[in-house]
C-alpha cells in the first residue's frame, strides 16, 4: 500500500515528530532527499532557491520546524553555507541545497570547512552550464567541481544517486559519514533525479551516527590521537576553550603559520579520509564477471546505460556495468579489480569527459577506454549508449 501524507512516528524514544511513515511512498527525488535528512536528524537548513534543487528548500521550509528544527532562507548561497558552518559548531546536523552557479558561491567556504573539520551536507542537483546554461536542464558538469572547486589540499567525499529511492538512502549516509568523519559531504545529484517521481521505501529505522564530543573542556578539537584520525568536536556554548579559524592552526585552535605544524594539520585531514575510504566508496557490479566489455556509469546515466547492458546481453554481447555511488574519494582499485580480462571499457557521463579521464588513469591505459558524452540537457538514450557498445566490437 502506498503512504502519501506524513505520518506521527516515534525515533529514538522522541514522541510526536512527524515525517514519512516507514513503508512505500512516491516521492519526488528532492523531496526523498529532504526526508532523507529528515530521518537522519537534520535539524538545521540554510539555503537560497535555485532550479532544479528548489524543492528541497520548499519542503524543508514546511516541515522541519514541525519536527523541533531551524530553516532559513538565505541572502544567496554564500550565506547559506556560512549558517550551516556556525549551525553545525553549535551542535547541528546542517544542510544546504544548491545547483551549479550557488555551489561556485559557496567554494570559499567549503574550504574552510575541510579546515576546520566542520561536518555537514551540501547538496548540488546539478543544472547544465557553463554559467546559468540551461536553468533547470540536468547535467553532469560538477563533478570536477565537486572534487576540486575548493582552494587547498583536501580529501573530499561526494556521492551520486541515480535513483529516488538513493536520493533518501544516499542522503541519510552523507549524514553519517560527515558526523563520523567531521568533514563535509556533498550529494551530487542532478536535475533529472531530482524532479523524478519514484516509487521508494522507507525504512523502519534509520540509522543516525552522531560526533564524537569531548569529556571535558579541556580539549584539543583540532587534533587526535585515535586512530581515525578524527578529531572530538565540541559545542560552541558549552564552556569549552574553542577557537575555530580558517587559518593554519594548532590543536587548540590558535594560530600558527609554521611550516611543520601546517603540514602534519593537511597530513591528518587527508589521511583520515584516505584510511575510511572502504566504508565511503560503493560500486555497483553487474553482470562484470563474464564481460570483455565494461560500462561505466553513475548518476542518471547509469540509468540508459543499464538498459543498454541487458539489450547488448540479449544480443550475445558479453557486457557488464560498474556504476559508481561513489565519485570521491574515486573507486580506482575496485575498477582495477572489476576490469581484470577486460578489453573494452565504455565510460557514460552527460558531459564532455571527466570521470573517463579518472578511468584511464585508475586502468593505467592497459585497457581501450572509449567516452560516451552528452551534453545539451538531454540524458542519454539506451540506443545511443547500445550503439556505442557495439561500435567497440567493430
Amino acid at each position: 500500500m502506498v503512504r502519501n501524507s506524513l505520518s506521527r512516528i516515534c525515533y529514538n524514544g522522541e514522541e510526536g515528530r512527524e515525517m514519512l511513515a516507514p513503508g512505500k511512498h512516491i516521492l519526488l527525488g528532492n523531496h526523498a532527499c529532504a526526508e532523507g535528512a529528515l530521518h537522519v536528524g537534520c535539524d538545521f537548513f540554510a539555503g537560497y532557491p535555485i532550479t532544479p534543487a528548489s524543492e528541497i528548500s520548499h519542503y524543508m521550509a514546511k516541515w522541519l520546524s514541525k519536527l523541533g528544527g531551524f530553516y532559513i532562507q538565505m541572502e544567496d548561497e554564500i550565506a547559506s553555507i556560512s549558517a550551516i558552518l556556525g549551525a553545525s559548531w553549535a551542535g547541528a546536523k546542517a544542510m544546504t541545497a544548491t545547483s551549479g552557479p550557488g555551489f561556485s558561491l559557496m567554494q570559499e567556504n567549503l574550504s574552510y570547512a575541510y579546515m576546520t573539520e566542520t561536518p555537514c551536507v551540501i547538496v548540488n542537483v546539478q543544472r547544465s552550464g557553463p554559467s546559468t546554461g540551461q536553468a533547470t536542464l540536468p547535467a553532469q558538469q560538477d563533478v570536477y567541481q565537486a572534487r576540486y572547486g575548493a582552494h587547498g589540499d583536501y580529501e573530499a567525499i561526494v556521492l551520486t544517486p541515480w535513483s529516488v529511492q538513493e536520493m533518501f538512502d544516499l542522503t541519510v549516509k552523507a549524514f553519517n559519514l560527515s558526523e563520523k568523519l567531521r568533514n563535509p559531504v556533498i550529494l551530487l545529484a542532478d536535475g533529472a533525479i531530482g524532479h523524478m517521481r519514484e516509487g521508494i521505501i522507507v525504512p523502519e529505522k534509520v540509522k543516525r551516527i552522531g560526533r564524537r564530543c569531548p569529556e571535558s573542556v579541556e580539549c584539543t578539537p583540532f587534533d587526535t590521537d585515535d586512530p581515525s584520525l578524527v578529531p572530538e568536536m565540541p559545542v560552541i556554548g558549552q564552556g569549552y576553550h574553542l577557537l575555530v579559524t580558517g587559518s593554519a592552526h594548532r590543536s587548540s585552535g590558535l594560530r600558527d603559520y609554521t611550516p611543520q605544524q601546517h603540514r602534519d594539520t593537511v597530513e591528518r585531514i587527508c589521511t583520515k579520509i584516505r584510511r575510511a575510504r572502504n566504508e565511503i566508496i560503493e560500486v555497483d557490479q553487474n553482470n562484470i564477471e563474464d564481460a570483455d566489455i565494461a560500462v561505466i556509469s553513475y548518476g542518471v546515466a547509469a540509468r540508459p546505460s543499464f538498459g543498454a547492458m541487458l539489450k547488448a546481453l540479449d544480443n550475445g554481447l558479453k557486457v557488464g556495468m560498474l556504476r559508481l555511488k561513489t565519485i570521491w574519494p574515486f573507486p580506482d582499485r575496485e575498477i582495477r579489480k572489476a576490469t581484470e580480462g577486460i578489453d573494452n571499457i565504455l565510460v557514460v557521463e552527460m558531459n564532455m569527459g571527466k570521470i573517463v579521464r579518472e578511468v584511464e588513469r585508475a586502468v593505467a591505459r592497459r585497457i581501450n577506454v572509449v567516452l560516451a558524452p552528452k551534453v545539451g540537457g538531454e540524458v542519454h538514450t539506451s540506443d545511443e549508449i547500445f550503439q556505442a557498445i557495439r561500435r567497440l566490437k567493430q
